[in-house]
């Protein structure tokens, strides 16, 4: 067994095609076949169900899967601590973020790859029970989310103030005259929200609640990009975080704040405090420490 035939496995995984995980793997597709084959020789264990094409993997092959992926990042993270146990800081760094938050990840970004330019960055949306568990299992290096559950004993935490909210809508469909928002004139405006069960999506409820409103959204969804879309199109507007920038993506949309808007939770940036953990992981946390954490801290 070595490193190619896991990355094989997980191409296939990707491309659910031999002739496209090959040409993603710079092989032809016999070899590519041929070294799977070996792998499952090896390991005497059929991973791949195949037909004509390719049909799926096998339960097996599912659980090598998830062990050649584990194997991957480890090796990827070896290479990478060897880079930096040599005085580079190389490598990608894998950031887990909840889709709304009052910190832009590029205030993160963008000091880091200006210092360091070999830094590759994977950013991945997801809740915060995701991440926690991505930091866990070693899935991701840094996460962004809220901190209302988490176990310091095993996450170190950059603490972050909690997020103001305001109402994004499009001008050309909307108009307000108040400086300021209340909740209460919220409720009979159209507005599109993030699906159930995500941590802001809960706060804007609590809020609702605190105040006997019910506010029936006309869109809802999982991915903060299709709600700007609808804002956009003057379907509806929808709660964001301020400060983000949001208002300037074009020259329609604008920010109203909402009084007594935040959510229920601090943000915080998390690194996991056990082993293994990379120096590029500890010295990317420590740059987010000198750009976030306030003067005093």
């Amino acid at each position: 067994m070595d490193i190619k035939q896991l990355k094989f496995l997980i191409a296939l995984d990707k491309t659910r095609h031999f002739g496209k995980a090959a040409e993603l793997c710079h092989v032809t597709q016999p070899t590519l076949s041929m070294r799977l084959r070996a792998l499952e020789d090896e390991l005497n264990l059929v991973l791949v169900a195949r037909g004509q094409r390719f049909e799926g993997f096998t339960e097996a092959g599912e659980r090598v899967l998830a062990w050649a992926r584990t194997l991957l990042t480890a090796y990827d993270g070896l290479q990478a601590e060897a880079a930096n146990c040599s005085g580079q800081l190389v490598g990608k760094l894998r950031i887990g973020m909840v889709p709304l938050a009052s910190l832009n990840p590029m205030a993160l970004v963008k000091p880091l790859i200006q210092q360091y330019p070999e830094l590759h960055f994977e950013l991945l949306s997801m809740s915060s029970e995701q991440i926690i568990d991505g930091l866990s299992r070693n899935q991701l290096d840094l996460g962004l989310c809220y901190l209302d559950h988490i176990n310091t004993d095993h996450f170190e935490a950059i603490e972050l103030t909690s997020t103001s909210m305001g109402l994004l809508h499009d001008a050309r469909f909307f108009q307000f005259d108040q400086a300021e928002l209340t909740w209460e004139s919220l409720n009979d405006i159209p507005l599109g929200m993030l699906t159930r069960g995500m941590h802001y999506r809960q706060s804007i409820a609590l809020s609702f609640r605190s105040r006997g409103l019910d506010p029936h959204p006309i869109l809802e969804s999982d991915s903060t990009f299709q709600l700007i879309q609808a804002v956009s199109a003057g379907i509806c507007c929808a709660i964001m975080p301020l400060q983000v920038g949001m208002e300037a993506l074009n020259d329609n949309l604008r920010m109203m704040p909402i009084s007594g808007a935040h959510t229920a939770a601090p943000m915080g940036i998390l690194m996991r405090r056990t082993e293994p953990r990379s120096a590029l992981t500890e010295k990317c946390f420590e740059e987010a420490r000198s750009i976030f954490a306030p003067p005093d801290a």
